[in-house]
């Protein structure tokens, strides 16, 4: 295409609105973790489904959250985070840190780990991090986080977030 056109055509259409790219995006199953931190108030966390692998030398993460949101700040200023990654099965979990009226820690079985984060009970993996570099992009930071060390607790299924539903095991909705 002649960069006439391909200018033009970015210049001409509207960009998606939010409605719209969350029914798109919502074409791509990505996986459910609970990012969990820890400050002189005491444990924070937040459900995230940006959560990536960046590199093997050095061992790096990506997360994005909503720096608009009250567990974020406290983490970043903290400087370390845990990635515990669901299970299927763990709904429970997700709707306590998915929701800001969730309980998150109230009656909860979590722990502190060497390195100063909460661990969730019974999860896939975690990936214990420090922030390494933030980048703003729109609505949310894109986080780096330098892996510290890495748990895998069990091998069961992962908790999958697909078309606004958890897992793919069920009819599409109708649009």
């Amino acid at each position: 295409m002649p960069l006439e056109t391909t200018t033009l055509a970015r210049s001409t259409v509207a960009a998606p609105d939010p409605e719209e790219m969350r029914r798109v995006m919502g074409q791509f199953a990505t996986g459910v973790t609970v990012v969990t931190g820890l400050d002189d108030a005491g444990p924070v966390g937040f459900a995230c489904q940006s959560f990536a692998s960046v590199s093997l030398e050095p061992p790096l993460i990506l997360i994005c959250a909503d720096h608009r949101g009250r567990a974020w700040p406290r983490i970043r200023a903290a400087g370390r985070f845990c990635v515990n990654v669901l299970r299927e099965d763990q709904s429970d979990l997700c709707a306590r840190f998915g929701s800001s009226r969730g309980r998150r820690y109230e009656e909860l079985d979590w722990e502190v780990s060497r390195w100063g984060t909460p661990t969730l009970p019974d999860v896939l993996m975690r990936v214990h991090a420090e922030v390494h570099e933030v980048h703003v992009a729109g609505d949310h930071d894109v986080i780096i986080g330098r892996v510290l060390e890495l748990d895998t607790v069990c091998e069961e299924r992962p908790m999958l977030f697909f078309r606004g539903r958890f897992g793919i095991d069920h009819p599409a909705p109708v649009v």
